[in-house]
């Protein structure tokens, strides 16, 4: 069972992936977990990371790719993995593949977690965060028994600047540019799947569960 989330940045994918791998015991991978146990355990790839990581520059898609193929050939990985934040772009997919195919495997399903953006706008732009603790908050879905304070310490809640409305309409932009050709991509190798993102986050995990076949 080997898994690609796709989804807008907001669009919900985060979360039904680590559903997903607490349901099927399968590890949740995501890029920037990858990134943080590879550098803090001083791996080769990890130093490599580290060097364009500490000048503020993207790390190469060919390292990424080592870094995410290293991390499936693990034994955790021996009856699938939810990859989530992976691949973004057509060459890093291309590149995914390749390496797959070298250890005989291919990726089985695409998950897009289709959302409309201006949901998204309107999901995102409702988050609240403690300025303190950290905990997050929604003003409709979640919303704290104070307004604007937080239930846990006590301290004031904002609006991250992530997800003001006008970042997040740049994100988008971004997301539609690099990642929307996968779409089409996944598509051409009968391997994507939509599901509903607008609906509750059960029913969405319901719909993944019933396309995954249990």
């Amino acid at each position: 069972m080997k898994i690609i989330m796709l989804g807008a940045p907001g669009a919900g994918k985060g979360t039904q992936a680590k559903m997903i791998s607490d349901k099927y015991g399968i590890p949740h991978i995501s890029t920037g977990d990858i990134f943080r146990a590879n550098i803090k355990n001083g791996t080769e790839l990890g130093k490599k990371a580290k060097t364009y990581m500490d000048q503020g520059l993207l790390v190469p898609d060919e390292l990424v790719v080592d870094l995410v193929v290293d991390r499936v050939a693990q034994d955790d990985c021996a009856k699938g993995y939810v990859l989530d934040g992976f691949p973004r772009t057509i060459p890093q997919a291309e590149a995914l593949d390749a390496a797959l195919e070298k250890m005989g495997s291919k990726v089985g399903y695409a998950i897009n977690v289709e959302v409309p953006d201006e949901n998204i706008v309107t999901r995102m732009s409702g988050r609240r965060a403690c300025v303190s603790c950290g905990a997050t908050y929604h003003i409709v879905h979640i919303p704290p028994k104070t307004e604007g304070i937080c239930d846990r310490c006590g301290a004031k809640l904002i609006l991250r600047d992530d997800d003001k409305p006008e970042t997040v309409k740049k994100r988008l932009a971004v997301y539609h540019e690099q990642t929307q050709p996968l779409i089409d991509y996944y598509t051409k190798q009968n391997v994507l799947v939509e599901v509903d993102g607008t609906k509750d986050m059960e029913e969405v995990f319901a719909a993944i569960c019933r396309i995954l076949g249990e």
